[in-house]
């Protein structure tokens, strides 16, 4: 509508002239109105058509009166009218600036780079933690195929650098590079780690040398989904009972038993205290299942181990118990 408004004095201009053209011829050759309104037309509007009836001294002096005035605000008008056409806020542009809006206000989600079968099960998993998640891909149907999963997606190159700011990467917890290309998941990582060298960045490997290369360009895990496979298949068959409790910890969702870090604090209750301390405290609750201390992961740590600010828990448990846990943290 505040478009519409800018054409209301062109409108109006053109109005004007018609109705003084129509006026004009009717009062000076007493022409009939359609008479008046064709000679109008043609006349502001340049076409050049003959007279529709031999004009009079007054008639032709009026007529050079009516095209110095109407040429000009019919030029105008049709001008403001491309203008307002071109500026129309169409569908298709209103949802890009939803889009960019939207990505404007993200922070502390994952950008996840390649919609393919990898990268689609990432984000599903992503979605089912509640994790706000951006995919960038390259191809519009991969693209359309994830905004209409619901998530946010950046068309571009992942390697390109406006690429990733435009998803966000300056307030990203996280980049996920999962394309199907072994060299498009290095220059993904190298330009992801050179605009956020402390983010986590976890790369998808198709080739085994390829796992050291990634590291190597600031990747902080690169995995190989065939041998992720072939080692779940494998304890499937060996150990399934043990795999089948994995599976539920991981996978069940957030209604029974789930896995969670938590990070002890500056200033947190959990700083201080001993995990004997805390087993005893959390008895009958979630499991401390492992620590994180300078960088090192200590399975089930001992009881006279002190908490530091800057730890990672690894605690299994009930949702409603991990978050008794996040409230002393």
């Amino acid at each position: 509508m505040s478009g519409f408004r800018q054409l209301r004095g062109p409108l109006l201009l053109l109005a004007f002239t018609l109705a003084l053209g129509v006026v004009g011829y009717s009062v000076i050759e007493g022409w009939s109105f359609l008479d008046a309104l064709f000679m109008t037309v043609t006349t502001v509007t340049t076409v050049g058509y003959q007279e529709v009836h031999p004009l009079s001294r007054a008639g032709e002096v009026f007529t050079i009166f009516l095209i110095l005035i109407g040429v000009g605000g019919v030029l105008y008008t049709l001008t403001s009218l491309f203008a307002w056409l071109v500026s129309i806020d169409l569908p298709e542009q209103r949802r890009k600036r939803l889009m960019e809006s939207r990505l404007a206000q993200l922070s502390n989600h994952f950008i996840v780079c390649g919609y393919g079968r990898v990268g689609m099960r990432v984000a599903e998993v992503l979605r089912r933690e509640n994790v706000s998640t951006v995919i960038i891909d390259v191809n519009q149907q991969s693209l359309a195929d994830a905004e209409a999963d619901g998530f946010l997606v950046v068309h571009g190159d992942a390697a390109s650098d406006p690429v990733l700011k435009r998803a966000g990467i300056d307030r990203a917890h996280g980049l996920i590079a999962a394309t199907d290309s072994d060299a498009d998941n290095v220059y993904v990582v190298l330009s992801a780690h050179g605009l956020r060298p402390d983010m986590l960045i976890i790369a998808r490997a198709n080739a085994e040398d390829a796992i050291q290369k990634l590291e190597r360009a600031g990747a902080t895990h690169a995995l190989s989904p065939y041998n992720i496979a072939g080692r779940r298949m494998a304890m499937l068959a060996i150990r399934p009972t043990a795999v089948e409790f994995v599976e539920t910890v991981l996978h069940s969702g957030r209604e029974r038993l789930m896995l969670e870090e938590v990070i002890v604090e500056p200033g947190s209750r959990l700083a201080g205290k001993s995990i004997g301390e805390l087993r005893h405290q959390f008895e009958g609750g979630p499991v401390i299942a492992g620590l994180r201390h300078d960088g090192v992961l200590s399975p089930s740590p001992p009881d006279d181990y002190t908490l530091h600010p800057g730890d990672e828990i690894v605690l299994i448990g009930s949702p409603e118990n991990l978050k008794q846990v996040e409230r002393l943290s």
